[in-house]
């Protein structure tokens, strides 16, 4: 789309529906109903939707149960699990910073490895090709000078 410039509103098609596979695999019909929704949402000028924080409060006891063992019991039970989950969190970040890097550049190594794989199937692939061209241009030439060869006798 060089040179082409998107005005709001402008719709760009990215799809082969004729001929991509996949419209009817389970989940992709709710899954453009979710994005005509945030399409409208947009073109309407509405605010996204803030992330709802209710999971990682860590409420009281109501004033009715204030003095219920239980209810405190199962406040205490939810901060302590809100703890270790942030714990593990903390714990995950900790191993991607030591570990993130190096596993990166393994991953990018072998990619590397094999493109460089890829490539030298592909040069493999086409010195077969050129060969059984060569063989054939010989063959038909070789062919050609004995039809001629025939015909004049």
């Amino acid at each position: 789309m060089a040179g082409t410039s998107l005005v709001a509103g402008d719709v760009v098609v990215d799809a082969l529906p004729y001929f991509d596979q996949g419209y009817d695999a389970q989940g992709v019909r709710e899954a453009t109903e979710i994005m005509r929704n945030e399409f409208e949402r947009l073109s309407a000028r509405q605010p996204l939707e803030l992330l709802s924080m209710k999971r990682y409060e860590l409420p009281a006891p109501s004033s009715g149960q204030r003095n219920d063992i239980t209810a405190w019991q199962e406040c205490v039970n939810n901060s302590m699990a809100q703890l270790e989950h942030q714990a593990i969190r903390i714990e995950n970040l900790e191993l991607m910073s030591q570990h993130g890097c190096n596993a990166w550049k393994v991953y990018n190594e072998n990619l590397v490895r094999m493109i460089e794989n890829a490539q030298k199937d592909l040069q493999k692939l086409r010195k077969r090709i050129q060969d059984l061209n060569w063989q054939r241009k010989n063959s038909q030439l070789t062919s050609g000078a004995k039809l001629r060869e025939m015909e004049s006798t």
